[in-house]
This record gives structure tokens, C-alpha cells and sequence, in this order.
């Protein structure tokens, strides 16, 4: 079991490892404008093109992301401030899992105020 995240967490398999995690919020430097296109290991039916400047695809891509990525995805696709702004918002679309591995490892999502 990973150091530091309760059994839980760290025992759901709808949850991102937490070694896949970054261990920097400061890794998450993804794009914030323009148009982002998946790979298909992230979407492989679907949509596969978002355009950051819509909002609802915006958060489409950051859940895709958080619930199916990895270290790389992360820091590719995401972005720190973007990330913190919306994770009021995207903790509401996501699982118990993915959310507590990433409060856990980022108490500063946690803390934020709620949408």
C-alpha cells in the first residue's frame, strides 16, 4: 500500500495508483488555450479533440484524464492552475477513488472552496 493514503483509497481499483501520480502539483503543465487531441489510449471511442475555451469540454477532458491517465497524461494534459480553479467542480464528477488519491496527495484540492 502506498505511504501516506488510507487502505480505502489506495485499495480501489477505480483509482489512479498513487506512485502514477505526480509529486509536484507544479508537474501539471498542460496547456491552458487552444485545442488538445487524445491518444487513443486515453479515448479510444469518442470524442478525441476538446477545445480548452469551452468549458463543459474543458472539464470532459480533465475527468477523461483523471480517471484514466497516467504520470505522463498528467502532466501533459493538465494544468496546476487550471486543475485548482475547477476542482470543485470536477471533485463532484469524479469517483471516491480518484478523488481521495488526489486530495490525499494534494490536501490543497481538498481545501478548496466548493462550486
Amino acid at each position: 500500500m502506498a505511504e501516506g493514503i488510507p487502505a480505502a483509497v489506495a485499495s480501489s481499483r477505480w483509482a489512479p495508483a498513487a506512485d502514477q501520480l505526480p509529486r509536484d502539483f507544479a508537474e501539471l503543465a498542460g496547456p491552458v488555450h487552444g485545442a488538445v487531441t487524445f491518444p487513443l489510449h486515453l479515448a479510444w471511442s469518442g470524442l478525441r479533440t476538446f477545445d480548452l475555451s469551452d468549458e463543459k469540454l474543458l472539464l470532459g477532458m480533465y475527468r477523461i484524464v483523471l480517471r484514466n491517465g497516467h504520470r505522463e497524461d498528467y502532466a501533459h494534459y493538465l494544468n496546476a492552475a487550471v486543475l485548482d480553479s475547477r476542482w470543485p467542480v470536477l471533485r463532484k464528477m469524479l469517483g471516491r477513488g480518484v478523488r481521495g488519491v488526489w486530495e490525499e496527495r494534494f490536501p490543497r484540492l481538498r481545501s478548496a472552496p466548493t462550486a
